[in-house]
């Protein structure tokens, strides 16, 4: 799902799979809380957290899907004044796909 080089960790496409069963749900909430939860585990497995991500770019379906999204960017950023960057488009997605991010995290030593 992404690649770590250095202290940089630059995400492939994240969709919103259940990672228990695999599958896309039908519903734009569904799929932008599961999307949220790849991101978080794709970012734990490169030494990573929230807090590191400095740019997101956003993928809707359609402009009725950024309400799911943006439910689900708030939970994860809640502070208006420490949010990484954001870029939301309006892309034919594929395969019953709703909403999908690409992220890029720099990671802090701690």
């Amino acid at each position: 799902m992404g690649a770590r080089v250095g202290n940089i960790l630059y995400s492939s496409g994240i969709m919103g799979k259940d990672p228990a069963t695999d599958t896309l749900p039908p519903d734009g909430p569904s799929q932008a809380r599961y999307m949220f939860q790849n991101l978080r585990t794709l970012l734990a497995n490169g030494g990573a957290t929230l807090d590191d991500v400095v740019r997101v770019t956003a993928y809707v379906k359609d402009n009725g899907q950024r309400e799911a999204l943006n439910a689900e960017w708030l939970k994860c950023f809640p502070d208006p004044h420490d949010r990484p960057a954001r870029h939301t488009q309006v892309v034919d997605l594929p395969g019953g796909m709703l909403v999908q991010i690409e992220v890029v995290a720099v990671i802090q030593d701690r």
